[in-house]
Formats: structure tokens, sequence, C-alpha cells
């Protein structure tokens, strides 16, 4: 494997312009420079299209632009030492030593691997030190390679190691951290907590949640600890291990520059019967603010989203069910009391005067009714098991459940599930008698919570919740034109916006808790939100396949598989180009989705299936309506993501065609 780092790839005392954006640029033509990449252009683009996700700049004078780049031919290291120091997004202090982390694409784990070294040894001071004392670009090579070689850091560990004695009964520590990249915060955290715990006596085991690795902490080692830390920016997974255990929850960059302050607050949670304690799985799954208790609306807003989550499983089967039922059996059959009395009168031994076809029909349309009958019973149910686990479920179910029955819809599956989870944590937090206590969970807060939740519905909610919901559809039943168009619009918009997350989510939701209602205005929406949800990947994918140069040969390849991820209704598939390039991707996209939105809607397109793409054409009409609304607003959001990528792309060649100054 060659070198990370040469000395044609270090810059020392140098004035390389006063933004991190030519910072980049120059390093980036010291690796074109030293025959490591193929354009600089494309690698300060790439490097600063990351930038753009999240800001590298870090505690203590240092930053790591990094990413992965097809025009990168050998992975390196490109580094400078500042003078002055440039802003790398850090609130505390600007950077004078920067480190271009630059990543060939389709490169295999082992750089990413010695790159998570680097970052190791970027919290150890006297590594720092060295850094900005060294006197020659061969000076710095040598101190990098001697923590990025696996030797070389073994070797340079071992010191600080001996050096540090135990306390006689020390307390015991676990943590667990990650980034979205996995590649340098993720490291830098846990080597900056596991200092912190040596210099205060603690022993202390991370759990690197990374891209290059992924060893799970030995469950003993779980037990035995004392206190929990979690420094992430993402879920963290299989967090049911720590369930229960006292400890702390933050985001990574508070492991990185307050590592003592976590351990304290960890440690704090250990010592009090009413510390904070870590949430299992079914709690929601983010990190949370620095206080060490997850934030209430962080809180509720997971617990719709996994009650969402759980709710479309049904959604989808029920839906396509039926609408396999309207294929075989005609839309009759949802016609009074037909399904039912054929049903009840006819088996295959005795067909309906339809024949088997419609009796087939009938029996998928009574399945898929029996499914969709659990939609809101669902998603209050999960709801309620976000925010309170397993005693939340069973509340969750009946009050969704009673939501139905007393026509409160969805609305009222969603306040149900809120009501159910709250109260359930709230009889949870009682300190019960040790006779009582293993009763709690399965018996006494189920019951209880299960009691105030459809009493509340029944004699308080119910009715307010339920003359709400007939207004809303009312008003879906009585918009004009100009008012469908509009709704079109929004939808179009909210599908595109996060691709998958809460706001297209929410559009998601609001469309398929309308189809049982059986109204053309419900099926107008579904239409409209299904074939905005198309557009992204479609985009993409069409983009892709027009101008191949203005991606990389990762992004082509998503783009392949686009097609069939667009044609499916799997909004995710744009997830790669948006988190890539989201200020030029997203509104790209949105653009396009409120368009077909729009068309859908004018057209008047209904869909009696939430889900399946252009795979369910037989439960859409007009399908040509679809067609062109889908091909209007695809054509739209390739047409603009090209002119961005083109713009922008021309403009970062302009301007690395001016010399950047590089120190003698």
């Amino acid at each position: 494997m060659s070198e990370l780092i040469t000395p044609e790839l270090v810059t020392l005392d140098a004035d390389l312009g006063a933004t991190k954006e030519d910072v980049i640029r120059s390093l980036a033509a010291k690796v074109e420079a030293a025959g490591r990449a193929t354009s600089a252009a494309g690698l300060a683009t790439d490097a600063l299209d990351r930038e753009a996700k999240a800001a590298t700049g870090l505690p203590g004078g240092i930053a790591i632009p990094h990413c992965r780049s097809a025009h990168v031919t050998t992975g390196s290291l490109a580094f400078a030492r500042l003078r002055p120091a440039v802003s790398f997004g850090d609130k505390d202090s600007d950077a004078d030593l920067v480190f271009l982390i630059a990543a060939a694409e389709g490169e295999g784990q082992e750089h990413l691997k010695l790159l998570s070294k680097l970052a190791r040894a970027l919290v150890r001071k006297d590594f720092v030190a060295s850094l900005r004392a060294a006197s020659s670009p061969q000076e710095v090579v040598d101190l990098v390679n001697g923590v990025v070689n696996p030797q070389g850091a073994t070797a340079a560990a071992a010191p600080a190691a001996a050096a540090a004695a135990p306390a006689a009964a020390p307390r015991r520590l676990v943590a667990v951290t990650a980034c979205p990249t996995g590649i340098a915060h993720t490291y830098m955290a846990a080597d900056s907590l596991a200092q912190a715990a040596k210099e205060l006596g603690y022993e202390m085991e991370v759990e690197t949640q990374g891209s290059s690795s992924f060893t799970a902490l030995p469950r003993e080692v779980i037990e035995q600890a004392d206190a929990v830390i979690f420094a992430t920016d993402v879920g963290v997974r299989d967090r049911d291990r720590f369930a229960g255990k006292p400890g702390v929850e933050s985001g990574v960059k508070a492991g990185i520059s307050d590592p003592k302050g976590l351990i304290s607050k960890a440690i704090a949670a250990a010592d009090s019967p009413s510390g904070h304690r870590i949430a299992g799985g079914g709690a929601a799954e983010t990190a949370g603010s620095d206080t060490g208790n997850l934030n209430w609306g962080k809180r509720i807003q997971q617990a719709l989203m996994t009650g969402v989550s759980y709710m479309i499983p049904f959604v989808a089967a029920g839906g396509l069910l039926i609408a396999l039922g309207f294929l075989f059996g005609g839309y009759q059959i949802a016609l009074g009391t037909t399904a039912k009395d054929i049903m009840a009168n006819n088996t295959l031994a005795n067909l309906p005067p339809g024949g088997a076809m419609q009796y087939i029909g009938v029996v998928l349309f009574t399945i898929g009714g029996a499914a969709f009958g659990f939609l809101v019973p669902a998603l209050s149910g999960y709801i309620a098991y976000a925010l309170a686990g397993r005693p939340g479920i069973a509340p969750g179910f009946v009050g969704g459940t009673v939501a139905v029955a007393v026509g409160a819809g969805f609305i009222g599956g969603l306040i149900t599930g809120l009501i159910a989870g709250l109260i359930a944590m709230w009889i949870g937090s009682f300190k019960a008698p040790r006779w009582l206590a293993g009763l709690m969970p399965v018996v006494i807060i189920p019951l209880l919570t299960t009691l105030i939740t459809g009493a509340l519905m029944y004699l308080l909610l119910g009715k307010p919740l339920a003359m709400l919901t007939k207004a809303l559809e009312a008003w879906l039943t009585g918009m004009s034109a100009g008012g469908t168009i509009v709704l079109g619009i929004v939808l179009g918009l909210m599908m595109c916006f996060d691709l998958g997350g809460p706001v297209n989510k929410a559009a998601y939701l609001f469309a398929t808790a309308g189809l049982s209602a059986n109204t053309d205005a419900a099926f107008m929406i579904m239409a409209a939100v299904m074939a905005s949800g198309m557009v992204p990947p479609l985009a993409m994918a069409l983009a892709t396949t027009v101008r191949k140069k203005l991606f990389t040969e990762a992004e082509l390849e998503n783009g392949r598989a686009a097609w069939l991820l667009g044609a499916s209704f799997i909004s995710e598939g744009a997830i790669p180009f948006a988190a890539a390039d989201p200020f030029r991707v997203i509104p790209s996209m949105m653009a396009g989705g409120a368009l077909t939105g729009a068309l859908s809607m004018a057209f008047h397109v209904t869909l009696r299936a939430p889900h399946g793409g252009i795979f369910v054409f037989f439960a859409i009409n007009p399908i040509l309506g679809f067609l062109v609304a889908l091909a209007a607003g695809t054509a739209l959001g390739a047409f603009l993501v090209i002119v961005l990528k083109t713009a922008t792309r021309a403009k970062i060649a302009d301007e690395a065609t001016t010399p950047a100054p590089v120190a003698a």
C-alpha cells in the first residue's frame, strides 16, 4: 500500500487564503501535483460538498476536511500548518492544523482504519504539539506515519498505557461513539473519552460504530459497567443492550470537546437513584441534548415516526390486497354489502354470479380490509411503544381502536398514542414495592393506562376529534380545482423535502390515512403523493444518464439502480445524491415533485393503492394523466439538477485556475 502522506503533500506556515474553501483547493492542488489525483478541481468539489453537510473544524485549532472522490487515484493525506489560522466551523477556535483526507472511490477498508488512527492521535496533546513544532515536511511525515502505521501506533500507545495507574477500585464505564460518516469524529470522540477516563482514574471501553469496522462490546462488559455514555449523532445500533443502565447521551462533538464533563454526568447518573437511564430500542434512538436527557420535542417526533414506520406495513399489505381485489373482482365489490354477502354465501364450490375471478377478488378485498383495520390501532400502539416501551403497546392499540369507533380517525390515533405513551411513562416512574414491581409492566401499567386512555376518548376527546376529522374530510371533498392544485404542490414539496424523513412521512401518512374514507378526494391525494415521491429517484436516474460527466462512478451506479427504485415508489433511492450534494439536489427534486403533484391533481388522477409505484397501474385512473404528471416532474427535476451542477462546477473550475499561494 502506498504511503498516505509524503513530503510533497505537506505545507508549513503558509497563508493559503482567508477561507476554508481556499485552503481545501490549495491542498487538493497539492494532491494532484503529487500525481495522486486526476483533477484538483474535482477533488476540491467533492471535499467542499462534504464540508457543506457538516463542518469539520474541531476544538484545539484542528480541521479534518475529508471525502471519497472518483478523482483520487491513491488515498492521501495533505497537511497544512496555516499562518494565519482559518475558520472551519468550530465555534471556539480557528484551525491552524489542517489535514485533507482524500480517499479513492471504491477503496477498501484499510485506508479507513489508518485514517481512524490519525483521528485518534489528534486528541493527544503531545502529538498536536509535535505537529506545531515540526521544522520540516519530512518531520511531519514521520510523525504521521508513526501513528497510522500499526506497529508504530502500538508502540506509541504503550507508554501512555503504562503511565496510567489505575485506582484501587476504579469505576467502570462503557461508551458508544458514532458520527454520520463514521471516519473521523467517531474515533476522535472515542479516544478523547478514553484519555479523559484514564486521567480521572476510571476504566472505560468504547464501541466505535464507524464505517471501517463495528465490533460490539461484550455483553459481560456492559453488564459490569457502572454507567454508559452515548456520544453519537446517529442512532445507536442494538441499543437494547444498554437499556436500563445509568448514563448520559450527547452529540459526538461533546465527546471530543468535553469528555470529562460527559464522564462526570454519567457517574452522577450512576450515583443518583433518579439519574438518567438509557432507554431501549423502543424509545427514540437519536442523540439527545448535552444535558443527558433526550429533548422532549425530539422524543415526540421520534415517537410519531416510530408509529408511522410500524403502521406502513399494515397500510401496504392492506391497500395492495384491496387494489388486487378490485383488479380481480371489479370496483363494484366495495358497493353496499356485496363483499360481505359473497363471503357469507359463497365458496369455491359455490361460486357467485361473477365466477371464480369475482370470488378471488372478494377474498383479497376482505383480507386487505382486515389488514387496513389495524392502521389506526397500529399507529397509536407503536407511538405509545416508542415512548413507554412494551407497557405502552396494549393501551395504545386499544386507544387507536376506540378512536376508530368514535370516528376520530388517524388524528384520534395520533392523540391516543401520545396519551397512552405519556401516561404509561408516568405510571412506570413510580417506585413500586418489590412484591408489586414484577406486576407493573405486564398488568398494572397496561390496565391503568388502558382505562384512562379509553375513558378520556369516550368521555372527553372523542367527539371533538371526530368533528375535526369530519370537517377535514368535508374540506377535502368540497375543495375547488384551484385548491386541489395548491394541495398537490404542497404535498409534492413535502414528499421531496427529506426523502423518507419526517416531512415525507407526514405527507404519506396524510394520504394513506385518508384511503379508509373511500372518497375520490382521498384517492386523488394518494395519487399526488405517490407520483411526487417517485420523482426524486427517477429524476436523478435521468440526470446521471443524460450528463454522466457531472457524476462520480458511484453516483452513476446509484443512478442505474434508481430507475427501479423510482418506478417502485421508493423515494430513498435519491438519498445518496441528496446526502452528497443537498443544496443542489433537494431544491431540484422539490421543484419536480411540486409540478408532478399539481398536474396529478389537475388531471384528477386517483389511486386506490398506498404503494407499489407504476406496478399498481391497475389501481390508477386515468393512467395517462399519472404518467404525464410523473414524466413532467422527472424531466424538470433532472434539468434543474444538471443546470445547478454544471454552473457550480464551472465556477469552481474557473477559481481553480487562479494560482493559490503555496509555501516554499
